[in-house]
């Protein structure tokens, strides 16, 4: 029996290796084909799921079809249906770009660093340049302009905050959607008994293993926040959701593998993350780009020898760019810093866009592929 066993986790590496190969660099053919197969098999299984829910579909098609005459059809109504319209786009592309941080690289960190965070500090910018939050709609939030009119007295810290709170919570409430799939994932796991092939999770199962004799840092770590997760409950959950933490990365897998109730583990974590922890990011960058720290920023720079003020002259132009901009005076287009900036991070997110779409691919051909194996499995044992 321990040779069987033995054999089959030995048989298991060497199919997990043999899919992992299967990438676009490596085998783009193979790679290519599976992902079409893969994407059909998905297509047909929805339509068949669809097709047991046809109720609920015809309800939504109705739904949507009084939602699009109300959207076309002249009235005094149409006012508030471009409101509507404005803030439900507004609000699905940061919940949008809040569960792809969760789900493309895990951490939570890349589309805030990208999106979130330079959206916060321009704001920021602008308020202490205007003197005033009252940005003209539009072109906010796509063009921030400070408002014509003279505002007498200091901006406020809380109007900052106020300012962009919905951007910063749906950005939050997405990455709490995002750790929904690690959660259902083993929690059908455990229920079944089946052992789903995913990295995250193995990982988890090896920690639990090996929890009485680990002793690097890192898997002491996961630990703790595991055992907070798992003892304490709803405010384990909660604390470990509200700050910004790396390790929350199993928190999914823990409660769903320890059978945690769904709103439990979701309330704590939409709370802590939507709320809590969306906070005291949004604090931080706000704090960090106010008017008196950034030009204390660019003075350091200038001081440092020699190379001080060659570094800080493009900063000193960007800023003074950005300030004519906000009071409608640039003119003879943007300068050569600011193009050099705009350039770098326009390639950055098209470098990651790309990465995004080829790991779904080589993510759906790995899938078909292990439907092979099991296949094969099967007929093994039929013989």
């Amino acid at each position: 029996s321990f040779a069987d066993s033995s054999l089959l986790n030995e048989r298991k590496r060497r199919d997990r290796e043999e899919r992992l190969n299967i990438v676009l660099w490596r085998q783009p053919l193979v790679t290519l084909q599976y992902f079409f197969l893969e994407t059909l098999i998905n297509l047909k299984e929805w339509t068949i799921k669809l097709w047991h829910r046809r109720s609920v579909l015809v309800s939504l098609l109705l739904m949507l079809a009084v939602l699009t005459a109300t959207y076309y059809v002249e009235g005094t109504h149409q006012q508030y249906v471009r409101y509507m319209e404005k803030k439900f786009f507004w609000c699905a592309y940061w919940v949008g770009l809040g569960i792809l941080s969760s789900v493309g690289l895990g951490t939570g960190l890349h589309t805030f660093l990208l999106y979130l965070g330079p959206h916060i500090a321009s704001v920021t910018l602008a308020a202490y340049e205007c003197n005033s939050v009252n940005f003209p709609e539009p072109p906010y939030p796509d063009q921030i302009i400070c408002p014509d009119e003279e505002v007498e007295g200091s901006i406020s810290l809380w109007a900052i905050i106020s300012k962009v709170r919905l951007e910063a919570c749906m950005w939050g409430a997405g990455t709490a959607i995002g750790e929904l799939p690690p959660y259902f994932m083993a929690r059908a796991a455990r229920l079944s008994g089946a052992e789903p092939d995913d990295e995250e999770y193995q990982e988890f199962e090896e920690m639990l293993e090996h929890a009485e004799t680990a002793q690097d840092f890192a898997s002491r770590a996961k630990l703790a926040v595991q055992n907070l997760v798992q003892k304490v409950g709803f405010f384990g959950i909660l604390a470990c959701a509200s700050i910004p933490n790396p390790l929350f990365d199993l928190a999914g897998i823990t409660c769903g593998h320890f059978l945690v109730p769904f709103w439990t583990f979701f309330g704590a974590t939409l709370i802590g993350k939507a709320v809590i922890k969306m906070h005291i990011q949004k604090l931080f960058v706000i704090i960090t780009f106010s008017k008196h720290i950034v030009e204390q920023m660019v003075s350091l720079i200038g001081a440092v020898p020699r190379v001080g003020p060659s570094l800080q002259k493009p900063f000193q132009e960007y800023l003074e760019a950005q300030r004519l901009k906000l009071h409608h005076k640039q003119d003879g287009g943007a300068p050569q810093g600011e193009n050099w900036l705009s350039w770098m991070f326009e390639k950055l997110v098209i470098a990651m866009v790309c990465y995004f779409i080829l790991s779904i691919i080589n993510s759906m051909a790995q899938s078909y592929a292990k439907r092979l194996q099991q296949k094969m499995y099967s007929e093994e044992k039929t013989k």
